[in-house]
């Protein structure tokens, strides 16, 4: 399977999955809102139910209930319908909000405002018929106080008595309340009733341990006579039609989304696919030997990236087979010229053509001695650049090293008419292979004679830079060009075509710089260079201080 059809396949995947499941959860969701709406919770009927008991309670009776019922229809959401329980319409929540009354569903509610006790212990002996007679005048007297409060607009609230009846009490006390007081306790009397009281004594009597249960019995008897009626409540209403689920609209969205999903897909695969293919044809030619081909660029994102870093490696390829070539081509010559004057020179003396002498021997000696230094260059570059190259790295001092650098080549600068000077300021400790920095300096040294003229000067300087220690090899040469120094360590580079003195033949390889480069890095360290064309050159070795 090819990408691109991968990449679509794993995108409708991922898309037809999470709408899928949005989808499921949304209609799931939307379910239970609809039911929730239909249908009263539990917690609603309760605080319905409650709500209307305590309205009787507190009110004496259901006067004024319809505001209570409108209250509670839009604290809940729900409609409802309160009737007595012959089926008489006491208040109706539709007819209150100004519309039609729907018809009714389900079983009704039953609210009884009338008292009941806590639970008490069956055998309570505190409990007797005096007491049961007492509570049924007060509860008489506390609705009578409950109806006189409310219509003088004084709010109630109940509280329980000794058997955990609720009384009505008022809010805030006042003249009015207590004139409410008053009035309820004397016009409520203590009615004598001789069948309620020959009950109470016939629970009195009772010696089973039901004598509370039958005062309990015998005291809702009495007191239903004045409590507030028992009402029905009805919640909901049977017309009101279930709510329709957008199945259609949830599914027609779903394919919306997944086809998006699908053409992004696409589309985004084409995009990704089309530089990508570039790329492999690109690659193709390189491989082919082509490492002129290019990819083009558009934007500045990842496969613009890639992009470049392709270019980059085919630049980079590219130069490197034009340096390989161009080294070939610079080995066969340096190794051409000398190999033909020494063919030409020992033919003349095969032939007879020249005599024997010590300075014909001596200069197809030098001769040879340039081949082999050329041969040895380029091992020692090849091991170099293959990090196999053997380092004796010991504890040493730069400034000591320097010191026998230029001993050795004070000679040759004497010769040159050339002042070779060495600056340092303390001894400056590296673990470094002392063979190798030796190689590396000597060559910067030949360098530099070779670039500076009679009367020049080359100074070796050896100082400290931070956590390194820098070693500096400046003369007052011919300089270096600017557009020759980024290739000034490339290998073959010959650096005596832009710095050689006038008349001085060339006797380097152009591998010197390139070997103490890898040298240098081998050891942590790095080596640059600064020129100024008719000025001079500086080198400048930094390496990690021991």
């Amino acid at each position: 399977m090819s990408f691109r059809l991968r990449v679509v396949a794993l995108v409708m995947f991922i898309a037809v999955t999470a709408t899928a499941a949005t989808a499921w959860l949304t209609l799931q969701q939307a379910s239970r809102e609809f039911d929730r709406t239909v249908s009263a919770s539990a917690e609603q009927q309760a605080l319905i139910t409650t709500g209307l008991a305590d309205f009787a309670r507190t009110r004496g009776g259901w006067d004024g209930v319809a505001e209570r019922v409108r209250e509670l229809s839009l604290q809940t959401g729900q409609r409802i319908q309160v009737t007595t329980v012959s089926g008489a319409v006491v208040a109706d929540s539709d007819v209150l909000a100004g519309a039609a009354a729907r018809a009714v569903t389900g079983p009704p509610l039953l609210v009884d405002p009338r008292p009941t006790w806590q639970p008490l212990p069956k055998n309570d002996t505190s409990i007797g018929s005096k007491t049961v007679l007492l509570a049924s005048w007060e509860y008489r007297i506390g609705l009578h106080l409950a109806s006189c409060l409310a219509k003088a607009g004084i709010g109630v609230r109940l509280a329980d008595d000794r058997l955990g009846i609720p009384v009505p009490i008022p809010v805030a006390f006042s003249a009015r309340s207590k004139a409410c007081e008053v009035e309820s306790r004397a016009q409520v009397t203590l009615d004598r009733d001789p069948a309620f009281e020959h009950e109470l004594q016939a629970c009195d009597a009772n010696r089973s341990g039901q004598t509370v249960p039958c005062l309990q019995d015998a005291f809702s008897r009495a007191v239903g006579a004045y409590a507030p009626a028992q009402m029905r409540v009805y919640v909901g209403a049977a017309e009101q039609p279930r709510p329709r689920l957008p199945v259609k609209s949830i599914v027609l969205t779903a394919v919306v989304v997944a086809l998006t999903a699908v053409g992004a897909s696409w589309l985004l695969s084409r995009r990704v696919l089309r530089p990508i293919g570039a790329l492999t044809a690109a690659s193709a030619q390189v491989g082919d030997g082509r490492l002129t081909e290019r990819v083009p660029v558009r934007g500045h994102d990842e496969l613009a990236g890639l992009a470049r870093s392709f270019n980059r490696m085919a630049d980079s390829l590219q130069r490197s087979e034009e340096l390989q070539r161009r080294m070939i081509s610079d080995v066969a010559h340096e190794l051409r010229t000398p190999l033909a004057n020494l063919r030409g020179y020992l033919e003349a003396l095969k032939d007879g053509v020249l005599p024997p002498s010590p300075e014909l021997f001596e200069s197809l000696h030098d001769e040879a001695v340039l081949q082999q230094r050329i041969v040895d260059d380029l091992q020692d570059l090849a091991l170099a650049e293959a990090g196999a190259l053997t380092y004796q790295q010991t504890r040493l001092d730069l400034g000591e090293l320097v010191a026998t650098c230029k001993t050795a080549h004070a000679a040759l600068a004497h010769a040159s008419g050339v002042t070779l000077t060495v600056e340092s300021t303390g001894p400056r400790w590296v673990h470094a292979d002392p063979d190798r920095l030796r190689q590396v300096i000597g060559n910067l040294v030949r360098n530099a004679l070779a670039a500076t003229a009679a009367g020049g000067t080359i100074t070796l300087t050896v100082a400290a830079d931070g956590d390194r220690h820098v070693v500096r090899v400046a003369d007052t040469g011919s300089g270096i060009a600017e557009a020759d120094l980024p290739f000034l360590f490339d290998r073959l580079w010959r650096a005596d075509r832009a710095r050689g003195r006038a008349g001085q033949g060339t006797t380097g390889s152009g591998l010197g710089l390139s070997i103490a480069r890898q040298i240098v890095a081998d050891h942590g360290g790095t080596i640059d260079v600064v020129s100024v064309l008719g000025v001079g050159t500086t080198f400048t070795i930094r390496l990690p201080a021991a």
